[in-house]
């Protein structure tokens, strides 16, 4: 079958690479694709929040099945738009999307469905943020409420810190609209990790477990990305651990959706706090992660067209998801000066070699000019590679590593610490 895939980042790029190698797929066609995704997949110069263009690319194309792959346009409808077209859509409807679209419509859900998260509260008026924020004290979470590319979250060691942060976002000068709204939120102490899960009406299947690294800097400091690195199996995600997620957070979350009319198609991420208290839920996304999509897709071997089709069409009952025992770890290199300015249009050399020593490359914000390739994004490449452990899987991509030729890299050095301390 031809599969198209909207998107153009390295959770795009890992999609791609995956249903080029699945044996229900004939053809993926990319929109708007990258020069990495470029090798596996045709693109088309369509943007991802260009609806209309999608849609009238799609009866074109005619594909079999459509995966949209980023968060705004399954929050601006896109799915539903397909779906009345007549195609097979892997993602969800515009309703369903708003799980990740409004984290205050995706709180009161969690409240209503008894699913464990931080206390909270929701505001619009900075007063009445700031006193909540004083009366709570540090540290404190303040979250934009709407699409943020993953930037939208402070995590305030004080509380002037929280205030600051808060005034700011409802005054639209941090996030514009997707600040108008907050939730200020208790601060959860654990280790991280996501849970994600392909949903079909009431068939939920979990995902290997993963971890991803959200802090810019080496030993998780610095500010907030939309992820530096990741790797599957996550140690810390125990069977037990597994369950829980999954009874408690994913199937009540998906229930609560049923109840209010709202059908659930595509990928459940859960942000989960591994906390005493047991697994909390930090956010909801309704896509893949990126950077998690590129060692999960890396430790895949189920058919990956078949499997999204059958989520697509109602037939995901009964499917058995067969995984790599081996480990999958992806370090991402940014642009010097993300997530805050940087330079574009520097030349990246050396891929070949990188890739050579064992690794995948994913590509994310890349872009050719004059017959070169350049960095056209803040994150710019995911190198993956498998290994018997995460320790295995990290010496690779960092050997990997010193073969690429871009002075303007930047990227973590430490990415899987915490399952490596573990697996010693």
């Amino acid at each position: 079958m031809k599969v198209l895939v909207v998107g153009g980042g390295g959770r795009e790029h890992a999609l791609c690479w995956k249903l080029k190698r699945s044996l229900s797929v004939s053809e993926v066609v990319c929109a708007p694709g990258n020069p990495g995704i470029a090798r596996d997949a045709r693109c088309a110069p369509v943007a991802a929040e260009d609806i209309e263009g999608l849609v009238q690319l799609a009866r074109d194309e005619m594909p079999r099945l459509v995966v949209v792959g980023p968060e705004a346009p399954l929050v601006m409808g896109l799915a539903d738009r397909l779906r009345a077209e007549g195609f097979p859509v892997y993602g969800p409807s515009r309703a369903a999307a708003e799980l990740e679209g409004n984290k205050a419509f995706a709180k009161a859900l969690m409240a209503e469905a008894g699913v464990p998260t931080a206390r909270f509260e929701t505001h619009t008026d900075a007063d009445a943020a700031e006193s909540c924020i004083r009366k709570w004290g540090a540290p404190i979470v303040v979250k934009a409420a709407g699409l943020a590319a993953g930037k939208g979250v402070i995590v305030a060691h004080d509380v002037e810190t929280a205030v600051s942060a808060a005034r700011d976002m409802l005054a639209g000068n941090t996030f514009g609209s997707a600040g108008h709204k907050v939730v200020i939120e208790e601060f959860l102490e654990g280790e991280e990790a996501s849970c994600l899960f392909i949903v079909s009406g009431d068939t939920i299947i979990p995902l290997a477990s993963s971890q991803d690294h959200k802090a810019l800097l080496d030993g998780d400091r610095g500010p907030n990305t939309g992820g530096m690195g990741a790797y599957s199996p996550a140690p810390c995600v125990t069977p037990a651990i597994e369950e829980e997620v999954l009874e408690r957070i994913a199937h009540p979350t998906i229930a609560a959706l049923r109840a209010r009319g709202i059908d659930f198609v595509g990928t459940l991420y859960a942000g989960i706090m591994l906390t005493e208290h047991g697994p909390k839920t930090l956010e909801f996304n309704v896509r893949f992660g990126d950077p998690e999509c590129q060692p999960l897709m890396t430790r895949l071997r189920s058919d990956l067209g078949e499997l999204l089709l059958a989520a697509a069409e109602g037939r995901l009952a009964g499917k058995e998801l067969e995984w790599d025992t081996r480990a999958a770890l992806c370090v991402v290199v940014a642009s010097h000066g993300y997530p805050g300015a940087f330079e574009k249009g520097q030349v990246i050399k050396g891929l070949e070699q990188v890739e050579a020593a064992g690794t995948i490359v994913f590509h994310a914000g890349t872009a050719e000019h004059d017959g070169q390739l350049v960095n056209a994004g803040g994150r710019v490449l995911g190198v993956t590679a498998l290994g018997d452990s995460v320790r295995d899987a990290q010496q690779t991509v960092y050997q990997a590593l010193r073969r690429l030729d871009w002075p303007g890299a930047y990227y973590r050095k430490d990415i899987g610490h915490r399952a490596i301390e573990r697996e010693a």
